[in-house]
């Protein structure tokens, strides 16, 4: 939509469509007014017809919200979809924050051109800072598929997302919604939105889900920031793009986090699969994998650690952190292990995605995935993070990752998509026929046995 307006003179920002029962679609969305002060806007379709939807119609009477009292004009931001409360009316929530307590204030409509402020807040957490993007769906405790927005009842739980405006990363928590309340609490305090779990432990933001209802699926959709220079990006021409759409639904096994997966339909640009099955990766070994090209792939891969080896270990404090102990290049006995991805022929370029196994005192082990940036480019004016985090690992689960390759892009996935990395390269010399794929163990102990299919990727064409 186009600044046009005196309330979006200063921008268009977030919003989000809902789907009326007569098959109608509203957007709400931010507009930064001509005195930047943050509101909320109402759109309809021009030609509800149209399947792409380009054109939009903006209600004359807008905006529909201001910001409310006690809440700073400039902290007021990204609606919801909306979803039906017990009385029937529509609810949506915002994204704000009081002091430095990140907050999502709670407004109910008939309409969506008049709105109800509830008394308290959907959810707040102290510390967080503004809350960005909220996102507020139901997910199912038994089924695989996802949930309207709508849904409710015993055999659910709700996630509360924010995008943290203070660190610019994606937090997410499972909870209980109380919808006679328009409240929700978090099933476990420790794990809330914002200093739990992330949907991403990459460079993943300002994420949004919607309910696929021809496919029975809630998708998330992502923005992937530029890591580069401002220059760099004017002399490319663009900035910035969206991740693969995936699935999200309650990890069954676990129960305590969600799960994501890239969408069925990125299979349908697979071609030309590579299988390379029992391979054995000694202690200190790297392993070419010979394809044809290797700047778009699709990487599926179990591993299995040589279980002798890790019973003979000794266990130790575990305290490793995949941002701060060296990456793939420091070594422990069982571990980093996997694919050193976009990598130049020498390694002079690579981005190595990787598993880190530790042995705790009491014989535990713990897993930790993680994605290498550090050589990732010869450039020096990009960022080269090392990034990841603990993945949970259950009895009788082989290590298991998914790496979508993507001549920049890199997303990967461990263990189903428990633990999902996104990571933005710039290589200068691994690129198109010059990039190659490599099997790596840099465990100083433990040989691993890899069983990998790899596909040849092609471009989408939308």
């Amino acid at each position: 939509m186009e600044t046009d307006q005196w309330y979006d003179e200063q921008g268009v920002w977030t919003g989000s469509a809902t789907i009326l029962p007569n098959g109608e679609l509203v957007v709400l969305y931010t507009g930064s007014t001509n005195e930047s002060v943050q509101v909320q806007n109402l759109a309809y379709p021009a030609d509800p017809s149209d399947p792409l939807l380009i054109n939009w119609v903006k209600y004359p009477g807008n905006p529909v919200l201001v910001p409310p009292p006690g809440i700073d004009s400039k902290d007021f931001r990204d609606p919801t979809t909306a979803w039906k409360t017990p009385e029937g009316k529509w609810r949506i929530t915002i994204g704000s924050m009081l002091n430095k307590t990140g907050i999502s204030l709670v407004y109910d409509t008939e309409d969506f051109k008049t709105f109800e402020l509830l008394d308290g807040l959907l959810h707040a957490v102290p510390g967080t800072g503004m809350w960005e993007c909220v996102d507020f769906y139901p997910i199912s405790k038994q089924d695989e598929n996802g949930l309207d927005t709508s849904v409710d009842g015993p055999g659910v739980k709700h996630i509360v997302k924010a995008s943290m405006d203070d660190d610019r990363n994606d937090y997410y928590a499972i909870g209980t919604y109380d919808a006679y309340n328009g409240k929700w609490t978090p099933d476990n305090p420790t794990l809330d939105v914002g200093i739990g779990l992330r949907y991403d432990y990459g460079i993943y933001y300002a994420s949004k889900t919607f309910y696929d209802q021809n496919k029975a699926r809630r998708v998330v959709w992502s923005w992937i920031k530029e890591t580069d220079t401002e220059t760099s990006d004017i002399k490319k021409g663009w900035a910035s793009l969206m991740g693969v759409p995936r699935t999200v639904v309650l990890d069954k096994k676990t129960q305590s986090n969600i799960v994501q997966w890239p969408v069925e339909e990125i299979n349908g640009l697979r071609s030309n699969v590579t299988v390379f099955r029992n391979v054995v990766v000694e202690a200190g070994s790297l392993i070419p994998l010979n394809l044809p090209a290797s700047s778009q792939l699709d990487i599926v891969a179990e591993f299995e650690l040589d279980k002798a080896t890790v019973l003979r270990l000794n266990g130790a404090d575990v305290a490793y952190d995949c941002s701060k102990n060296g990456g793939a290049a420091q070594r422990g006995a069982l571990g980093p292990f996997g694919f050193s991805v976009l990598a130049h022929e020498g390694l002079i370029e690579h981005t190595p995605v990787y598993f880190y196994v530790a042995k705790a005192v009491n014989g535990d082990l713990k897993t930790f995935f993680c994605a290498d940036q550090s050589r990732s480019s010869t450039a020096g004016d990009v960022d080269k993070s090392i990034y990841g985090n603990i993945v949970p690992v259950l009895k009788g689960e082989k290590l298991s990752m998914r790496i979508l390759v993507d001549h920049s892009i890199v997303e990967s996935f461990a263990q189903e998509g428990r633990t999902c990395i996104t990571s933005r390269v710039y290589p200068t010399k691994a690129i198109y026929n010059n990039a190659k794929l490599f099997l790596f163990n840099n465990a100083t102990a433990a040989r691993v046995t890899a069983s990998v299919n790899v596909w040849q990727m092609k471009s989408a064409h939308i």
